[in-house]
């Protein structure tokens, strides 16, 4: 997925948040195939493990669109963007990424947040 590997080869640069931590917050969306988001929910229960595990992974919460079913969310924490984005590296390299192509209707969404003072 190009649109992915083009996000984890950006900026290495780390912002600052002002809810009191400087950790970088993450957003993934995954919209899957009509009746492929339990599959996707099942591949995550055990990718989600090394995730957590991974060196700077702070938290990752997973959520499901309750008026869509098949649209997942992921709520990420990490120490640096940079460290999030080896990650990401790491999991296109061993082919977590391609894997999911079948079961997403469009390509894997990843969100880098930052504080906004409104």
């Amino acid at each position: 997925m190009g649109s992915a590997s083009s996000r984890v080869t950006a900026s290495l640069e780390r912002t600052p948040l002002d809810d009191g931590t400087n950790v970088q917050k993450v957003i993934l969306f995954f919209h899957c195939q009509p009746g492929k988001g339990s599959e996707l929910l099942d591949i995550l229960s055990v990718a989600l493990v090394e995730t957590r595990a991974y060196d700077g992974c702070v938290s990752v919460g997973s959520f499901v669109d309750a008026d869509r079913p098949d649209s997942i969310v992921l709520y990420e924490e990490w120490d640096t963007r940079a460290q999030n984005e080896k990650y990401m590296t790491w999991r296109l390299e061993t082919g977590l990424v391609e894997m999911l192509e079948p079961i997403l209707a469009s390509p894997l969404e990843v969100h880098y947040l930052e504080p906004h003072p409104v």
